[in-house]
């Protein structure tokens, strides 16, 4: 989801003093942002500094009916493309829950029928209390999009659930919000990252990938209502139902995939899976014999790990990425018959592209069907794109 007219619909917990900070990002992503306040809410952010990075006034209870001749909350729910209620307390999502509209924020959000995600954050035993749990559910079958607390540190002093969840985490929320579960009831294995092959306890051996184009299908693909398994070696924010396993190198990679790859119904491998790894990794940080001395390595070739799925493949939907500075249709289009998969995304890499960028473009190359080209765009976009493609070929299976 990228330039939209995002609402953040602010209440009264101490997470508040956080939203200045969403604000902007939201606002670096592309969007425009537009700030609704409770009285409580107040008491934790002020409305000059909502203001002053939004680029709007703020809308709150004392300013709702200054102007007679502008109805403020109906005018604000036309505006909007997507409200989020951030941080929600247990009192205001008490009230969503039951229709009531007794201040601006709820009255708003009442006005509004497109998309809302909810992010609640409170106490632990106000969090589990069955009432609230009975309110979230009221909501979630309602339609609004519910991202579950964190367990952390609270504002009491103890670790437990109830924690607003890190801002990069709502971020992916927000960009990865789906309008229907068009992938419930599949199960999702996606690997992302460089692997790293060590040469001694402070060297490896690497590539350039940032894991943001695997952690973006398995955003999606979770957003979407699918059971999701990430195989990573990266660090990227990833939504709550995301099931993460983190790896290292290429053997762990491997043997995580081979673990998942039976219950999985789709297994996108977009990992950049080193070719070769040293033939013997030291126990000690190696040094030069002498300041001028050089180094030959032995390298060994690792397990091709989408070719062996492809040989073991029952029900699978197996897709793969073709990372190619040069040659690329020909070359993803060779990996396609010689990994036995049933999609190539094949997309341009190095001088800026592909690795560690927010935005790609690639091909979508099946056997027997004409290339499909995706335009540059967001990776989250093009995740979703992916994910479409595959949807569609499972459908016609």
């Amino acid at each position: 989801m990228t330039g939209k007219h995002i609402g953040l619909f602010i209440t009264g917990g101490i997470a508040a003093y956080k939203m200045p900070a969403l604000v902007r990002a939201l606002i670096r992503a592309g969007h425009e942002v537009k700030t609704v306040v409770t009285p409580s809410a107040l008491e934790f952010v002020t409305a000059a500094s909502l203001a002053t990075v939004s680029k709007h006034a703020v809308l709150t209870d004392a300013n709702a009916t200054a102007d007679p001749t502008h109805v403020a909350h109906v005018a604000l729910a036309q505006w909007l493309d997507l409200a989020v209620v951030v941080p929600a307390t247990a009192n205001t999502i008490a009230k969503l829950a039951h229709g009531l509209a007794d201040n601006i924020v709820t009255t708003s959000l009442l006005a509004f029928n497109g998309p809302k995600l909810v992010v609640p954050a409170m106490n632990d035993q106000m969090w589990l209390n069955p009432l609230t749990q009975a309110n979230v559910a009221t909501l979630a079958q309602a339609g609004y999009h519910i991202l579950p607390p964190a367990t952390g540190f609270l504002a009491e002093g103890y670790s437990a659930v109830g924690r607003m969840p890190d801002l990069p985490v709502i971020e992916a929320a927000i960009a990865t919000l789906q309008p229907t579960a068009w992938l419930a009831g599949k199960r999702v294995l996606v690997s992302a990252g460089g692997t790293r092959e060590r040469l001694d306890p402070v060297r490896y051996l690497t590539n350039d990938s940032s894991g943001k184009m695997g952690t973006a299908l398995a955003n999606v693909a979770a957003a979407a209502g699918a059971a999701v398994t990430l195989v990573t070696t990266a660090s990227q924010p990833v939504l709550p139902n995301v099931k993460v396993q983190a790896v290292a190198t290429a053997a762990e990679l491997a043997a995580a995939m081979q673990t998942e790859y039976a219950a999985a119904d789709i297994v996108i491998m977009a990992a950049a899976v080193a070719d070769f790894r040293p033939a013997q990794s030291a126990d000690h940080k190696l040094k030069k014999a002498t300041p001028t001395a050089g180094m030959t390595l032995e390298l060994v070739a690792n397990p091709d790990i989408l070719a062996g799925l492809g040989q073991t493949k029952t029900h699978q939907y197996l897709a793969g990425f073709a990372a190619e500075t040069d040659d690329l249709i020909q070359n993803a289009t060779a990996k396609l018959a010689k990994k036995g998969a049933d999609l190539i995304v094949a997309n341009e890499v190095g001088h800026g592209r592909g690795f560690n960028a927010p935005d790609n473009a690639a091909v979508l190359l099946r056997p027997h069907r004409a290339p499909v080209t995706l335009a540059m765009q967001p990776k989250v976009e093009l995740a979703a794109a992916i994910l479409r493609a595959i949807a569609q070929d499972l459908e016609g299976r």
